[in-house]
């Protein structure tokens, strides 16, 4: 799927009722944890009587749940049904041993994302207590520029994704993408440094699967100036090709 996402429309007053369900659902972000149904409403432009009528369905099944204070939250039930997903439950099942080795040798934050249309989706982090701080969090989304596993899953993807993430930074940032993605590609690796919410580096490296496909990026980020990115980038490496390797992939032999 490599056309945008389309996230957070409007319905319109006659879709279907399970398009409103899931407007409604789309309605909590990282900003709105938890919403009244005032807020749901008006959030997603569905008449208050109608939330309340699909509000009560949703909490019937698990998908809503609803706080001491009448506010709504998103249930359980959908993580359970989401943690079925076979890119990432999968994918993080096989990636999770290999990620805890790299956690415990860099003792800061380990990343798992796949891409998404023209975002990269965090499916696992592992952090430890002292770790330099990041606003990244499981089942959030990075930008594919602006991040390590972003710069690897952008290396790979196809063109018309690139060519739609340049269109979208001004022209000296659209330049250095395109000067990147190369090295990226050649080299495997991707070393990122970023100044907010703290001067980071992240070292990320391309996860394939077992036709060769780019599928996931593993990445280490450590505060910037503790150690040398290109230090952390073997060992990156050796845990993307790792997982890679427990995912089906045969890299060719060289010599």
């Amino acid at each position: 799927m490599d056309a945008p996402p389309r996230r957070g429309r409007r319905p319109g007053q006659g879709d279907p009722v399970v398009v409103r369900a899931l407007a409604l659902l789309a309605a909590f972000d990282a900003g709105h944890r938890a919403l009244s149904l005032a807020e749901l409403s008006r959030r997603t432009a569905i008449p208050l009587s109608t939330t309340f009528r699909l509000a009560g369905h949703l909490l019937a099944w698990g998908a809503l749940e609803k706080g001491e204070d009448e506010r709504y939250v998103v249930g359980l039930r959908l993580f359970e049904i989401a943690s079925l997903a076979p890119r990432s439950h999968g994918l993080r099942e096989v990636a999770l041993p290999y990620l805890e080795d790299l956690h415990e040798v860099s003792g800061q934050h380990v990343l798992l994302a796949v891409r998404e249309g023209d975002e990269a989706l965090l499916v696992e982090r592992l952090s430890s207590r002292g770790a330099v701080e990041i606003d990244y969090r499981v089942g959030g989304r990075m930008p594919l520029h602006d991040t390590g596993v972003g710069l690897v899953l952008l290396a790979d993807a196809p063109r018309p994704v690139v060519a739609r993430v340049a269109g979208g930074l001004d022209a000296p940032a659209a330049e250095r993408l395109r000067r990147w993605l190369p090295d990226v590609r050649r080299l495997q690796v991707a070393v990122f440094e970023r100044s907010s919410p703290a001067p980071v580096s992240s070292v990320a490296a391309p996860v394939r699967d077992g036709l060769g496909q780019t599928l996931a990026a593993v990445s280490v980020v450590v505060p910037a100036g503790s150690a040398r990115p290109q230090a952390y980038a073997q060992v990156v490496r050796a845990t993307a090709l790792a997982v890679s390797r427990g995912l089906g992939h045969r890299p060719p032999r060289t010599g």
